[in-house]
């Protein structure tokens, strides 16, 4: 079967797991991001691809090739680590074609190739500068460039936006996702940021405690996110405490909702969580009755930041975000009563 496979991959240093019992089966061509917090070894997965760990059990293969014990440059991958490691007493151009020097391919071949891959990159006529004259941006360039000069099948990347600065940070993102898209090559990002993952991912791998936790399109996992932990670590999420009483309805207070989705695995009685997005939930002023699917609370802080307004409400001692735009504007005040209306499709329950 084509594409990158990981077959029960386990992972221990001593008494220690880094990574346990992973399966994972990935379409030859796609982008995949392993997303999670420090430690949770995405990144040992990721040195088990290239060759750089050796799994205590399980089997990585790739087009149908096992690739678990063959060494790191028989493995046919190019890998760009979290700082680049380019070598400073090299020229950009010596730097990109090191790996192409090292396995004997003619100076001209070379010379062609380090011209080709500045093109693509967008430094046309660098290749005799030094690393040290490069800005950070061109730095992650070159490395990339270095990483993809023997044409590899896979392409690996470390916590590659780490270094850049923010704004950066988000051109490269898109730099890169359509780099990607344009050689369809299957590449394996490491990161643990949220936005990286969802701008450049075909599918995630959220990892947490050395365990695959959810996989997905960015898509899937934002609406429908598995746990706790996954709602909480892609994007914003508003959990109120809540009570089954039915496998679509909960009590949040004295209020009644209605919801889409049933996660908790749980029945009516069972204390769960009710998720939602802050995009989904609506702010209104108080008046009268409560409309349907909402719940009442006290505007503690509003922020406008232009394009779109965040406003928090204290629920019975639970926030509640709201991220409206501003055409969506209720004319509420910090202080002022309202209600939340949290539309039934946008509603989940997970446990608790």
């Amino acid at each position: 079967m084509s594409g990158l496979k990981i077959e029960g991959v386990t992972k221990k240093f001593g008494s220690l797991t880094a990574v346990e019992d992973v399966n994972l089966h990935f379409t030859a061509g796609e982008m995949i991001c392993f997303l999670g917090p420090s430690g949770c070894g995405k990144t040992t997965l990721l040195r088990m691809i290239a060759g750089l760990e050796d799994p205590t059990n399980g089997t990585i293969s790739f087009d149908g090739q096992d690739l678990t014990h063959v060494p790191v440059h028989q493995r046919d991958i190019g890998m760009v680590f979290q700082s680049f490691a380019l070598f400073p007493h090299l020229s950009v151009a010596e730097n990109i074609t090191y790996a192409m020097r090292i396995r004997g391919h003619s100076r001209s071949d070379r010379e062609d190739r380090a011209t080709e891959l500045l093109d693509m990159m967008r430094l046309p006529g660098l290749g005799d500068r030094r690393i040290s004259q490069l800005s950070g941006g061109q730095k992650q360039r070159v490395a990339i460039a270095r990483a993809l000069a023997l044409n590899p099948k896979i392409f690996l990347l470390d916590e590659p936006m780490s270094a850049l600065d923010a704004n950066l940070r988000e051109a490269m993102q898109i730099e890169l996702r359509k780099l990607q898209q344009e050689l369809g090559i299957t590449t394996v990002v490491v990161t643990h940021d949220q936005t990286e993952a969802m701008t450049m991912a075909d599918e995630i791998v959220v990892m947490g405690r050395a365990k695959v936790l959810q996989t997905g399109s960015p898509m899937e996992i934002y609406k429908k996110p598995i746990d706790r932990f996954v709602a909480g670590f892609i994007g914003s999420s508003n959990l109120l405490p809540a009570t089954l009483t039915g496998d679509n309805s909960v009590r949040v207070g004295a209020a009644e909702l209605r919801v889409g989705e049933n996660r908790a695995g749980q029945g009516a009685g069972a204390d769960v969580l009710l998720m939602t997005r802050p995009e989904e939930v609506f702010v209104r002023a108080a008046k009268g009755d409560t409309p349907a699917n909402a719940v009442t609370g006290t505007v503690t802080f509003i922020r406008d930041i232009g394009a779109t307004i965040e406003i928090l409400v204290d629920c019975d001692g639970h926030e509640v975000v709201s991220v409206l735009t501003p055409k969506d504007w209720p004319d509420v005040k910090v202080g002022d009563a309202v209600t939340v209306e949290m539309p039934e499709s946008a509603c989940m329950v997970l446990a608790a």
